[in-house]
């Protein structure tokens, strides 16, 4: 069988009795500017065992103290493995059923091997990045990472499986199937039940599925795995396993666990999946500033809207965007742009503008949220939905989106820590 890039992983749970509500925290990168959201998780953990004293918290990432946090996290993590708080689930895979107030939506956690993915920008590799990754954004989460004995991972990658072949066929027997966790998750994160995958027959299904898969893709650009969330903590792995294999022989390359990152995969057609539009905000821009700027890069066409047509002109094609100033909605077209997607020739524009110190700009979840931010010398611009069905081929013909394009879910939907794995 060829290397498909996924497989099953040697799984670190906690330990039976532990309290999983506690113990699981959302990704890291969430709430970066709310300390008040990470103040009330602390009181809510207190002293208990949890996935807060073994990751480090990105609104923590550029403060004083950094160092002692990671050197706390690190000695944390040898601490819960001396202790014995975990369980080992050798050579499986762990069905995850999350339930949010978006719905429900499944997925599969086990191993990707970091030789098959490539982050950067012109990548044809099987795991890609599917927004522009920031260079800098690497070297201090590789401190994190490098004397780190565990991985948990906040990574959700997404695999496109129209036939339903991979996940569903064990979530539809999911009933017969272990529970190894099931809990409901703190601030408002709903609830997640995860289901033991270990038998072999259901583990060579699996495998059989991923190679149907993968037989169908042109062998020239075989996209079969789309990062969804946590592109830089993959990006950082791949990196430090890249500085670790240079000592290490061929023999030694594979069979050591900093090759590997463990994700959790989820097929993009899961009806729970929910993407978003992130939308921009302008800071002390006028809107005849910003179409002086747009000029320089692209041909449009506009005009004024109401309110309440916003959603639905603005999702009449790829190529558009609205602007709201505070007196009136704009809905802008781009015509003859080299990629089709608005937010290309978005991020163009905001270059340029960063660029002379025109302006500030910031990544706004909600269209509500972005529009209420619009007006006293402010600009909102509202971007089109990403479609599902054309999120693979984009990939394809575009390599990546621009940074902050989508999001899967609210904050509080993104993946909660439970998994952890051994990397050295």
């Amino acid at each position: 069988m060829k290397n498909l890039g996924f497989s099953a992983a040697d799984v670190l749970l906690p330990k039976r009795g532990i309290d999983l509500e506690k113990w699981a925290v959302v990704a890291c990168d969430q709430y970066t500017a709310d300390p008040g959201y990470w103040n009330k998780v602390e009181e809510f953990v207190k002293y208990s065992p949890s996935t807060l004293r073994i990751t480090l918290p990105e609104i923590y990432l550029e403060k004083e103290g950094k160092e002692e946090r990671i050197r706390k996290i690190n000695e944390t993590m040898r601490e819960y493995i001396q202790d014995g708080i975990f369980d080992e689930y050798k050579d499986s895979f762990i069905l995850v059923e999350r339930k949010t107030e978006t719905g429900v939506r499944f997925g599969l956690v086990g191993k990707l091997d970091l030789e098959e993915y490539d982050y950067g920008k012109d990548s044809l590799s099987l795991i890609r990045a599917t927004e522009g990754t920031i260079l800098s954004r690497i070297p201090p989460r590789k401190e994190i990472r490098l004397h780190a004995p565990l991985e948990l991972p906040h990574i959700m990658v997404l695999i496109s499986d129209e036939e339903r072949s991979v996940i569903e066929p064990l979530r539809d027997r999911r009933d017969s199937l272990e529970v190894v966790y099931d809990t409901p998750l703190m601030m408002n994160g709903g609830r997640v039940t995860g289901y033991l995958i270990d038998r072999k027959e259901d583990k060579d299904a699996i495998y059989t599925a991923l190679e149907r898969m993968l037989v169908k893709l042109d062998p020239s650009n075989p996209l079969l795995y789309a990062m969804g969330d946590g592109n830089h903590s993959l990006a950082t792995a791949k990196s430090l396993w890249e500085d670790i294999k240079q000592e290490l022989d061929e023999d030694e390359r594979k069979s050591c666990p900093a090759r590997y990152a463990l994700v959790e995969i989820e097929n993009i057609f899961d009806p729970g999946l929910q993407f978003e539009p992130i939308h921009r905000i302008f800071y002390s821009l006028s809107a005849d500033d910003f179409f002086s700027a747009l000029e320089n890069v692209a041909d449009y066409t506009a005009e004024t809207i109401g309110r309440d047509d916003i959603e639905r002109r603005v999702n009449e094609s790829k190529s558009s965007f609205v602007i709201f100033d505070g007196s009136a909605y704009t809905l802008v077209r781009l015509h003859g742009t080299e990629k089709e997607l608005a937010a290309w020739t978005v991020q163009s524009v905001i270059d340029a503008l960063l660029e002379k110190k025109s302006c500030s700009v910031d990544y706004i979840h909600g269209m509500n949220e972005t529009l209420s931010l619009g007006g006293g010398g402010n600009i909102a611009l509202i971007l089109p939905d990403i479609s599902k069905d054309t999120f693979f081929a984009s990939i394809l013909s575009d390599k990546a989106f621009p940074r902050k394009t989508f999001s899967i879910g609210h904050a509080d939907e993104k993946r909660y820590y439970m998994e952890a794995r051994r990397i050295r």
